[in-house]
């Protein structure tokens, strides 16, 4: 089957932006413009079922709200990789030395 070597054991996607602490501004990026889109959405949702009241936009408007939480929480988790990357690479890595503080 041509699928089947999709989850063979042995092919592995070794690609640096998969790893936590490598292109973190792409990653940003890339959520950003998720949460403008489930921003918009989530708005004509709600403005039609205003006017509507069908109940799909009512389900589609909760959707969206948590849809926008969920990017909301990437969003703060790469910021705080691009302010703070040793830590990120820290929490990547388990065997990187610890940081020292300059302060005696």
């Amino acid at each position: 089957m041509w699928n089947a070597r999709c989850f063979r054991d042995d092919v592995t996607l070794d690609l640096p932006v998969l790893k936590s602490g490598n292109c973190e501004e792409l990653k940003l990026g890339v959520h950003a413009g998720a949460l403008a889109i489930a921003a918009l959405c989530g708005a004509y949702n709600a403005a039609a079922w205003l006017v509507r009241r069908e109940p799909h936009l009512a389900v589609n408007t909760v959707l969206y709200a948590m849809l926008i939480a969920w990017e909301q929480k990437h969003i703060s988790h790469h910021l705080e990789a691009i302010r703070h990357p040793s830590d990120a690479h820290s929490l990547a890595s388990p065997d990187a030395s610890p940081r020292t503080s300059l302060a005696a």
